[in-house]
């Protein structure tokens, strides 16, 4: 079992926005091997005025209104709130037993760290969604990094100072496609409520993917993230050596390099069948 904290930037069902999050936070819910003590919000996919209730709301359709679920900085000044006060204290409580799963922006963690600067050191582990090691470059167009450039110094911060970081880099996550008839073979059974509730908010995202990238489906990236703090086992560790900067952090760019200050290790997905397997297996074990 796993003392698990969900720092995101939830926009799942709000218009034109991506669902990777609320998919990773039904993912966690399914999943028997997780205490989830809670989610920090925080901004990235939208801001945090949006994320904060849109959260709150989640928790509300799956039955969960005793999760607690914590408002974060609005940018990256916004350091002392609620969110960075309840990660402190979870770190406190559940020393060298709490595992961070962050998926947004990463301003909550710096933080945490700024009210507590043992924080890292009580923290039994950090796996991150984000980061760049090459462009993000489909048919169309290139995407943007879109977590670690929303705040480079708490980035900078986090992954320099924290202890056993994972990242999961977009460019990771682009080794399993998810088309539309993955989702339709595997999301079946509509006897299960949960069933309808994902394809319902998903639907639309195969589309937005195809008309603004080019791209045939979609990427589990956040799902991703989740998957790897649970399951390692379906993945090959791959440490590098990292010489990083805030200014590269700005555009979310990871520079590998031998004259390093860091080394992170950047899974790769080593077991594509059992990989996807637990992604809807865990989906579709969730009760509502």
């Amino acid at each position: 079992m796993k003392n698990v904290i969900f720092d995101c930037d939830n926009t799942y069902g709000v218009p034109d926005c991506d669902v990777d999050d609320g998919l990773t936070l039904i993912y966690l819910l399914g999943n028997k091997d997780v205490n989830l003590l809670g989610v920090t919000t925080t901004y990235g996919n939208n801001n945090v005025e949006v994320v904060y209730p849109n959260t709150i709301k989640m928790a509300k359709d799956l039955k969960v209104e005793n999760l607690p679920i914590l408002k974060g900085g609005a940018n990256p000044t916004d350091l002392d709130n609620e969110a960075s006060d309840y990660l402190v204290e979870m770190a406190n409580k559940y020393e060298g037993e709490l595992s961070i799963l962050a998926t947004g922006s990463l301003t909550n963690l710096y933080g945490a760290y700024l009210k507590d600067n043992n924080f890292f050191e009580k923290v039994k582990e950090i796996v991150l969604m984000g980061g760049i090691t090459e462009p993000l470059i489909f048919a169309k167009r290139q995407m943007d990094e879109l977590n670690f450039s929303c705040d480079p110094m708490a980035t900078y911060t986090v992954l320099t100072k924290g202890r056993n970081v994972s990242v999961i880099t977009g460019n990771n996550c682009l080794k399993v496609l998810v088309t539309r008839e993955d989702y339709e073979r595997e999301l079946n059974d509509y006897f299960n409520p949960i069933v309808p509730y994902i394809k319902e908010k998903v639907d639309y995202w195969f589309d937005y993917n195809f008309e603004n990238y080019g791209i045939n489906g979609t990427y589990n990236w956040d799902v991703t993230a989740a998957v790897y703090l649970m399951r390692p086992e379906f993945f090959k560790n791959d440490r590098y050596k990292m010489k990083l900067s805030v200014e590269d952090l700005k555009r979310g760019f990871l520079n590998v390099n031998e004259d390093n200050n860091c080394v992170l290790n950047l899974p790769i997905i080593d077991n594509e069948e059992l990989y996807n397997k637990d992604i809807y297996d865990t989906w579709k074990s969730i009760e509502i």
